[in-house]
């Protein structure tokens, strides 16, 4: 079974996860707790492993500047308590593919056909290693099946992200290092001042992380990705996939591949119906 399978399934589920970043619904729910702006962002996604502080955060979510964190946590569970956080972005997240789905998808066979793979590939990842994963997967699963492939989504997307950290660190990437990377590869579908603007680093912190990869060889004179570059890229990439494959070698391939089949007009649904801007 090839690694690159992990990436497929990464990609086509990523959407039907990623609507909860976007959707009003969620930001109507974190206001309701007295949070707003990116803070809701952060406190939804940390809640699930309790009253943290921003420092883990911080190591956690890895590319995001640290007094942007530290603005919204532990603020936001003064504002609320983690389980409520847990419950506003489960509800939204039921509001919001209501919305793009519709009626018809949500109680369809399908759909529970889809949750029950995809709870079946979550249970083949492992604990160890692996925070945010889980986390997310000690919180106990949803009644309906639209809610449960959502979490189960949730889950591989976490436990994926987490084999992503340690395969930057081991590359000795940081969190800045690792946006200018992205943004100067040439399949980055953004550019690195949306990359940037949206983690909240500075111009003179961008610069110093552009600096140290041309120090090693990464980036050229353009600050576009040498071969050198592109090679330590395509190192931590691949390692990313081979070691985001737990779930689908639990799951195996012919199921994996109809759980692909099934969830990817949803998610094309998803990503054209505006909700990611």
């Amino acid at each position: 079974m090839s690694a690159i399978l992990a990436r497929k399934m990464w990609r086509t589920l990523e959407p039907y996860h990623g609507l909860i970043y976007f959707t009003p619904r969620a930001a109507e729910a974190y206001a309701a707790l007295g949070v707003r702006g990116q803070a809701g962002y952060f406190a939804s996604r940390a809640a699930a492993l309790g009253p943290v502080p921003a420092e883990v955060v911080i190591a956690t979510f890895y590319n995001f500047e640290p007094g942007l964190v530290r603005r919204a946590i532990p603020a936001a569970w003064d504002a609320a308590p983690p389980a409520a956080f847990v419950d506003a972005r489960l509800g939204a997240a039921d509001l919001a593919l209501r919305d793009v789905l519709g009626d018809e998808a949500i109680g369809s066979a399908e759909m529970r056909d889809a949750a029950d793979l995809a709870r079946r590939a979550a249970e083949g990842c492992t604990p160890e290693g692996r925070p945010l994963y889980a986390a997310h997967a000690a919180l106990p699963w949803a009644d309906e099946p639209h809610l449960v492939l959502w979490q189960a989504v949730t889950q591989l997307r976490e436990f994926r992200g987490d084999g992503h950290v340690a395969a930057l660190v081991l590359e000795g990437v940081d969190g800045c290092e690792a946006l200018v990377t992205h943004g100067a590869a040439d399949d980055s579908p953004v550019g690195p001042a949306v990359l940037r603007t949206t983690r909240a680093w500075g111009d003179d912190a961008w610069a110093a992380a552009r600096a140290r990869l041309r120090d090693r060889g990464w980036l050229d004179g353009d600050d576009r990705l040498t071969a050198e570059g592109a090679a330590a890229r395509r190192r931590i990439e691949d390692l990313t996939d081979e070691r985001a494959m737990a779930p689908w070698r639990h799951l195996g391939e012919d199921p994996a591949d109809r759980l692909r089949a099934t969830v990817r007009p949803w998610s094309r649904a998803i990503a054209s119906s505006g909700v990611f801007g």
